[in-house]
């Protein structure tokens, strides 16, 4: 059996990423798909080579396997030469497999190769008792999901407090109405839908962004991302939250911290402080006499809602003393004598 290049078939470098891979194979099963090319048997066959390809391409375990041993697999395996061709027959029935029907799997459509099949073991299963065979069929490698898709979206501090909403557009596939699904017309591929048999439509959604989400939260909206191949069901939606800086409020997880201004006098001899939260309204703060600048008060349950769990972070009011600015001359006078008493107690 030959080796078989990956990379050629799907007409990708070596180096090729991830998703260069799959968008390359997105576009040569689309061209090739048996939907769009019935009769085809080449066409077919091209199918099964691709997917075959990027069943391994990929996998990166997989693909690694395939990469290490590459034209020389055959020496690997210790096959000297061409290798003798085996048959590959599974009786099933009774105990002993007497009384089945000899199954061969030469012929068998999983669209797998004897040279697949030797590097990563043969895909079909049998049930404990013989009775079944399971295998990939056409149908299951005609059907793909469609790819996720990722979204970025911004979101304000308050806005993560209080949850939010964003409007999107995303295209939705609906049945071709001039080829009505089938990707023909009048024997040739219909130049609407260029053989997929849907068309994309525009469609407006709405999405939650739910309370307490942080920077690369991943909200999923199921069923908007990439068509399907093959009649697959579509890929989800992910927002992926980013939250902008507040020039306010600090964030550490479900925590807030916010400066709060207390006057001088406030601060050396006790007072009440205003300490502002997230949703607008003011918390009234008691300051104790003789209160440090920098000094931290925790104020339970008044953070950030929990994304996952219940209840909320904490709110750390850090207090900033203010100064006193534009003296007048008798207070002056009485920072004068403060400062003489301070400095006679040493």
């Amino acid at each position: 059996m030959d080796y078989k290049d990956y990379y050629k078939v799907l007409g990708v470098e070596r180096t090729a990423s991830q998703d260069d891979i799959k968008k390359a194979f997105r576009k040569l099963a689309r061209k090739h798909h048996p939907d769009v090319n019935p009769g085809n048997k080449e066409a077919e066959k091209r199918f099964k080579e691709i997917n075959e390809a990027y069943e391994v391409l990929s996998d990166p375990d997989k693909r690694q396997k395939y990469d290490t041993l590459g034209p020389n697999w055959q020496e690997q395996f210790g096959f000297q030469g061409n290798p003798t061709p085996r048959t590959r027959t599974y009786t099933g029935g009774g105990a002993g497999g007497r009384g089945g029907t000899p199954f061969d799997f030469d012929t068998d459509p999983t669209g797998f190769s004897d040279f697949f099949e030797t590097l990563f073991g043969n895909m079909r299963t049998s049930s404990g008792t013989g009775t079944s065979t399971r295998s990939r069929t056409q149908n299951d490698l005609r059907r793909r999901a469609g790819d996720n898709l990722e979204q970025p979206v911004e979101i304000s501090l308050k806005e993560a407090y209080e949850g939010a909403k964003r409007v999107f557009t995303v295209q939705v596939p609906s049945e071709c109405p001039t080829c009505r699904g089938t990707g023909e017309v009048r024997g040739g591929i219909c130049p609407t839908c260029q053989g997929q048999g849907q068309v994309m439509n525009t469609e407006r959604i709405e999405v939650a962004i739910p309370k307490g989400a942080d920077n690369g939260t991943r909200v999923r909206v199921a069923g908007k991302g990439q068509p399907g191949i093959g009649g697959g069901p579509r890929g989800d939606l992910y927002l992926i939250v980013n939250v902008k800086p507040d020039p306010q409020f600090e964030r550490k997880k479900d925590d807030i911290y916010v400066d709060v201004p207390v006057e001088l006098t406030a601060a050396l001899l006790g007072g009440e402080a205003q300490v502002p939260q997230l949703n607008g309204r003011n918390l009234l703060l008691t300051i104790p006499a003789e209160t440090q600048n920098g000094q931290i008060f925790r104020l339970a349950g008044k953070g950030m809602p929990r994304l996952r769990g219940t209840g909320q972070g904490d709110l750390f009011a850090r207090v900033r003393v203010i100064l006193p600015s534009h003296l007048t001359e008798g207070e002056r006078k009485l920072f004068a004598e403060f400062r003489k008493g301070r400095e006679a107690r040493g």
